[in-house]
């Protein structure tokens, strides 16, 4: 008999949260991640942004960003950093 394990996909390598703005409910923020994800069994660098509300991690959730706030540019801004972190490193 065959049996089928799933494997998570995503392993995070380092995290951080960035506040989400309203309309978003108060407690809500970002989680930002720069890990591996398996694809056909290879894994590849990928930046994941999950939503999180009250310290709880919504992995369903699309990530929203209010068009009126700055909020993609905060998300943005923090995944960059996660990235070039990785990238120094390397370097060492």
């Amino acid at each position: 008999m065959e049996m089928t394990v799933q494997m998570k996909t995503f392993h995070p390598i380092r995290s951080t949260f960035v506040d989400a703005s309203a309309p978003h409910p108060a407690n809500t923020q970002y989680r930002v991640s720069v890990g591996n994800e398996f694809f056909e069994n290879v894994p590849q660098t990928v930046v994941v942004v999950q939503m999180v509300y009250n310290g709880k991690v919504e992995g369903r959730k699309s990530p929203a960003f209010p068009a009126n706030s700055d909020d993609f540019f905060r998300v943005s801004k923090a995944a960059n950093e996660l990235i070039g972190s990785l990238e120094q490193g390397r370097d060492q």
